[in-house]
């Protein structure tokens, strides 16, 4: 296909589309499938410039709105497309095309509306304007301007010689076209062709006998022997060693003999119980109750705060306690049997709350045992879910290389196209040196004549500088008056209500300051009246705590009373039913954890060990008598260390006591 089939294709693919109800990537899918009878290379052309089209959709709509709404006159609506296309390829495919290739696809269409669009498009004025102000709304300024105004910018020259020479075609397009003149061509001689000699036929090259291939060594198919000499090696060492320790064990000096006899062990045994029952450990050491009435208490100053807070409070101790009898007087029931019942209920409620915290504390516990079990599951499921993941991301990954893989060869591809692209890009260089050299040339006679220009406009700014210097110069040589009387009965004329005089000012003022010394004096006999009243609100204060704190102490002996009742209470609650299944249920969900733990120890263990052969048990015996030997040799040597840490600890532990008790005093 040429380019002006290609061009209208993407055009007619573009009135095709609808945004609001096609999505672009299965669009282009489609389009794909559609251009499967063209070249690759036409089929990556459509489809690059079809999405580049409507993905960049806003910045193409606004330059070809701009565009109609200076040429709209003269142009058709239906060609809107054709622009969208033209003006895509102008700002992001003109440095890979090149201008060749761009000159080619804009001949091969209709040259009128192309050299009207071109001109349009690339003209700097239009570009750093209304093009420019019209894409910033949409993206950054400093976006526009580095990835399309500079680059479009740079093009403007080279573009000026494409639009002189779609200029001379529209002018001579409607010339009659000369017919060309036929020149003769001449032609060979028809003569007979000598035929072609046979070719010599080729020397037999003599083939040598293949060599026998050399026989496969035995070595190749046969297990090497340096495994089982190690492990013969090994099973002496340990053999020796075994034969050694017995050796030492039954040769050791009687001095350093670890056992003992049975009675040594008994009596060992009695001094520990002895020991371990002297032990008080949930003891608790108290100096005994303070005394009720005490001798010689010095009295306590209290600040005016201590005073008012204590009377607050005893106040309103007493409401409270009048509304209290208040009600038991309507009340048909008398005080004492209430108060009694109101006791029994009390130390009810009391014991129902023990039963209760206990019972929620051992269910607590029952809960927690419950969740160590749920989480051990949800590891074992996770640890599956992580295998099976592990499996179908190596799948991935070996569908995500082949992927690479077909990219990397389409890449290889492109860059060759492009290579190709850029071999006539000579040509194109020498163009834009001759044409850079007559812009040089235009500018410096340009910057000429705004030079001069500059310079007139400088001068005349200089004389209108000078002539206002003058101007304020003699301004000043004028002579000004300075002297001005003042009088402090009139105003300063400014035309304001407020406004007054200087003696009228210092009239008010000295009024001001009696009416301040009137206040004082008021403020001052008040705080002294206040004063007096809060002295003796504090003397009234002061007998009602004393009062009231020989009525506490009568309450405090009481309250040790229900103390002790309580501590019986709670001992009545160890003993409950409920809190006694609750811990028999915490103590199977333990084991049951327990169990499960010691389970999966022992099936990690079996899936470690390797099947054993008969030599590897007769080691797995040695082992075993080995170790036997082993533990009670540390058994003897633990309980002889045990008896000299227990005659420390005696020591250590009277000395302790003492401390304690004196502490405590």
């Amino acid at each position: 296909m040429n380019y002006k089939e290609l061009v209208s294709e993407v055009t007619r693919l573009l009135d095709g589309f609808q945004e609001d109800k096609q999505c672009i990537d299965s669009f282009t899918q489609d389009t794909a499938k559609d251009l499967k009878n063209l070249s690759a290379s036409d089929q990556k052309f459509i489809i690059d410039t079809l999405y580049g089209c409507i993905m960049h959709k806003k910045l193409l709509d606004a330059v070809v709105s701009i565009f109609y709404n200076h040429h709209g006159k003269k142009l058709f609506r239906v060609d809107r497309n054709l622009f969208i296309v033209v003006c895509y390829l102008a700002m992001f495919c003109l440095d890979d095309l090149g201008l060749e290739h761009f000159s080619r696809i804009i001949k091969s269409l209709d040259i009128s509306k192309m050299h009207k669009f071109l001109s349009f498009f690339f003209n700097i004025s239009n570009l750093t304007t209304h093009i420019q102000r019209e894409w910033s709304h949409i993206y950054d300024a400093v976006v526009v301007d580095k990835n399309w105004i500079t680059p479009l910018l740079r093009w403007c020259t080279e573009i000026e010689v494409l639009l002189d020479q779609l200029a001379q075609k529209m002018g001579t397009g409607n010339l009659p076209k000369k017919i060309p003149r036929k020149n003769t061509k001449p032609r060979e001689f028809d003569l007979t062709q000598a035929k072609a000699r046979p070719l010599p036929a080729p020397e037999v090259i003599p083939q040598q006998d293949k060599p026998k291939p050399k026989p496969v060594p035995t070595t190749t198919h046969r297990s090497p022997k340096e495994p089982e000499i190690l492990d013969d090696v090994k099973q002496r060492n340990r053999q020796k060693a075994l034969q050694i320790l017995n050796e030492a064990n039954s040769q050791q000096f009687r001095c350093a003999n670890p056992q003992k006899s049975e009675k040594t062990q008994n009596v060992i045994s009695q001094i520990l119980q002895s020991h371990d029952a002297e032990l008080q450990f949930d003891k608790l050491y108290t100096s005994g109750s303070p005394a009720t009435q005490k001798i010689n208490s010095l009295p306590v100053r209290l600040n005016t705060t201590a005073i008012l807070r204590e009377g607050a409070l005893y106040n309103r101790q007493l409401e409270e306690e009048l509304q209290r009898l208040e009600r038991l007087s309507q009340g048909a029931s008398e005080p004492s049997t209430f108060l009694q019942w109101q006791k029994e209920m009390k130390e009810k409620d009391l014991q129902e709350e023990l039963a209760e915290l206990e019972r929620r504390r051992l269910e607590g516990r029952i809960s927690h045992e419950e969740a160590v079990l749920a989480r051990e599951r949800v590891l074992e499921r996770n640890h599956n879910k992580a295998q099976q993941t592990k499996e179908e991301t190596a799948e991935l990954m070996r569908k995500y290389a082949e992927k690479r893989l077909e990219e990397e060869k389409e890449m290889r591809e492109l860059v060759q196209q492009v290579a190709d692209g850029h071999k006539n890009s000579k040509a194109a260089k020498a163009k834009l040196q001759e044409i850079k050299q007559r812009i040089v040339r235009e500018v410096s006679e340009h910057s000429r004549e705004l030079l001069s220009q500059a310079l007139e406009e400088a001068q005349a700014e200089l004389g209108r500088k000078m002539e206002l210097i003058r101007q304020i110069r003699a301004f000043e040589s004028v002579p000004l008056v300075r002297q001005k009387f003042v009088d402090d009965t009139e105003t300063a004329g400014h035309d304001l209500l407020c406004e007054m005089s200087l003696a009228e000012l210092r009239e008010r003022l000295a009024r001001l300051r009696d009416f301040e010394q009137c206040v004082l004096e008021d403020r001052r006999q008040r705080i002294f009246q206040e004063k007096q009243l809060k002295e003796q609100l504090l003397l009234e204060q002061l007998d009602n705590i004393a009062l009231r704190r020989s009525l506490a102490e009568q309450t405090a002996l009481r309250s040790q009373e229900e103390k002790r009742m309580r501590n019986e209470l709670r001992e009545a609650v160890s003993r409950d039913e409920r809190v006694l299944t609750l811990q028999k249920t915490l103590e199977q969900k333990q084991q049951e954890r327990q169990k499960r733990k010691t389970g999966k120890y022992s099936m990690k263990k079996n899936e470690q060990v390797l099947p054993l052969t008969v030599k590897t048990t007769l080691n797995k015996k040695q082992q075993f008598l080995e170790e036997q030997h082993w533990e009670e040799l540390e058994r003897n040597l633990e309980q002889q260390i045990h008896g000299t840490l227990q005659q420390s600890s005696k020591k250590n532990g009277a000395g302790q006591n003492h401390r304690r008790v004196y502490g405590y005093m």
